[in-house]
């Protein structure tokens, strides 16, 4: 049985030349309540993953009691051409507590090695660089087993992840 979790507006843009990946959180609609109020206070978590390891991490700010947030908010990773196949993006939605666990709201997994809507958005990005190209994407409960950070198949050196300190 599915609960519906809700749907987050994405926009993917990558100019291939600066080696840059803007990702745009633009707002969200039909989040789950998880306060007594019948209200969250979301954010977004982005990890930028490479074969299994995690590269770079950037977050939206919160935004209080609501759940149809809008944040227009433009999160950038800096990946070169070559390493486009390789990367997975991580959007996790999860709900501000001040006391006790942000607990998570759902999320949305973008990249070329994934499954569904989002490796659909990921290859028309890269089918029309410089030009953003906006989403609606479905929350999902967890993360795909496929990409559990723990890699499964053992890894080359590093290098290959581009060497971003």
């Amino acid at each position: 049985e599915l609960r519906e979790l809700g749907e987050v507006m994405l926009s993917l843009c990558y100019l291939p030349t600066a080696g840059r990946l803007t990702l745009t959180v633009i707002k969200m609609r039909n989040l789950r309540a998880m306060d007594i109020t019948g209200s969250s206070d979301p954010y977004v978590k982005v990890c930028l993953v490479c074969q299994g390891r995690r590269i770079k991490k950037k977050k939206t700010s919160v935004k209080k009691s609501t759940l149809n947030p809008v944040y227009n908010e433009a999160l950038v990773f800096d990946i070169p051409n070559e390493n486009m196949e390789d990367v997975t993006l991580l959007v996790k939605v999860v709900d501000y507590d001040r006391i006790g666990a942000n607990e998570l709201l759902g999320v949305v997994v973008l990249g070329s090695q994934v499954l569904g809507p989002g490796r659909d958005h990921w290859l028309e990005m890269l089918e029309c660089p410089r030009r953003p190209v906006t989403q609606w994407h479905a929350l999902m409960e967890s993360i795909p087993l496929n990409l559990a950070l723990s890699p499964t198949r053992s890894l080359p050196p590093p290098l290959t992840c581009f060497n971003s300190t």
